[in-house]
């Protein structure tokens, strides 16, 4: 028997609903993050990066524990994802109240940085908004901050 062409197969597999909602969660995050990563790529950024300096951009001073939190990742993660914006001096980090805690902040050449970055991303958001529609849109936004909302535990 003769199959298709990868690519000629490809968008009926991605678009095939699997029956597990975490294996459906994790495809169209890849799917999303790669298709965001390639409307970043001419600014030389990734969206892990972008996100960051997102984060830090609106929320100034959070701790290190209230960002991971924030962004649904580990301690060991975060750390990593902080180290290339720590070298190219886009955030600083002050101690706070208790001294175990870490307050981080964009430098003022992590807002350029942010700033110039921009456009990139929100030329992703509405290339994804438009492609899903004003309906899926705003459920697609809702169920993922509701999901991500959830405990581990249920």
């Amino acid at each position: 028997m003769k199959t298709a062409p990868q690519s000629a197969r490809t968008p009926e597999l991605r678009a095939v609903r699997l029956p597990c909602a975490c294996a459906n969660l994790r495809k169209a995050a890849r799917v999303a993050t790669q298709f965001y990563n390639a409307v970043l790529r001419p600014s030389r950024m990734r969206l892990t990066q972008f996100t960051l300096l997102q984060a830090l951009n609106a929320a100034p001073g959070i701790s290190q524990k209230e960002l991971a939190e924030l962004l649904g990742a580990d301690s060991t993660t975060l750390t990593r994802t902080l180290a290339l914006p720590r070298r190219k001096q886009w955030l600083r980090s002050e101690r706070g109240a208790d001294r175990r805690e870490l307050r981080l902040y964009l430098t003022a050449a992590g807002r350029r940085e942010y700033k110039r970055v921009l456009p990139y991303w929100q030329s992703a958001q509405r290339r994804l908004r438009q492609a899903l529609g004003e309906d899926n849109w705003s459920e697609v936004m809702n169920a993922a901050a509701r999901t991500a909302g959830l405990t581990p535990e249920l």
